[in-house]
């Protein structure tokens, strides 16, 4: 074989490996901003769930208007916080991270105060829209799964050796992690009632 037919070769190796490499980029990219609008389909099923909880739980409890206030806060709160899938910044996740945690953290108080009212849980209507929280948190549990699976494919990809190369020639960036840190250590703890 001639040197010529052999650097030939080898050129045509290398921009199949470039080509390939970079459309595994595009892939994983696309991937984690997808997993990303299914936890923002779910964010806002949660979001429209909670003024329906919220009226079902006022007559209740009339006296409890610092719990339903706080929610409705803190839905308020998490409803202005925008991520741009294309664009997604730490900074972007950190604000999203603390504002569902907070929200969480009321919601679990709003739920732990019902229990205390037997009509309120003997409710149908209650029942059911608790029931959808319910799955609708267990969605977004997944979701945040889904995408976090997606962050670390892409960050492995971007990291590893001889990807890494194409990574950066194309700056391509990776993607901060969902979690809700400190509020979903608080959403943890159990929930003191007292009246």
């Amino acid at each position: 074989m001639s040197p010529m037919i052999i650097a030939v070769v080898v050129l045509v190796v290398v921009g199949v490996w470039i080509v390939w490499a970079y459309n595994r980029f595009v892939r994983l990219v696309q991937h984690t901003s997808e997993a990303w609008a299914d936890i923002d389909v779910q964010l806002k099923r949660r979001y429209d769930l909670i003024p329906n909880l919220i009226e079902s739980v006022k007559g209740y409890m009339g006296h409890e208007r610092g719990t339903l206030d706080d929610v409705t806060e803190a839905r308020a709160k998490a409803t202005q916080v925008h991520v741009d899938p294309t664009n997604i910044t730490p900074d972007q996740i950190r604000a999203m991270a603390e504002s569902e945690g907070a929200l969480s953290a009321s919601l679990g108080k709003l739920l732990a105060v019902a229990e205390s009212y037997p009509d309120l849980k003997a409710s149908q209507n209650f029942v059911e829209l608790q029931r959808e929280l319910t799955d609708t948190e267990n969605k977004i549990q997944a979701a945040r799964r889904f995408y976090n699976g997606n962050v670390r494919d892409l960050g492995i990809a971007l990291e590893s050796f001889p990807n890494n190369i194409i990574g950066n020639a194309f700056n391509f960036k990776g993607r901060e992690y969902f979690e809700l840190g400190e509020n979903e250590e608080a959403a943890r703890e159990p929930v003191k009632v007292q009246f």
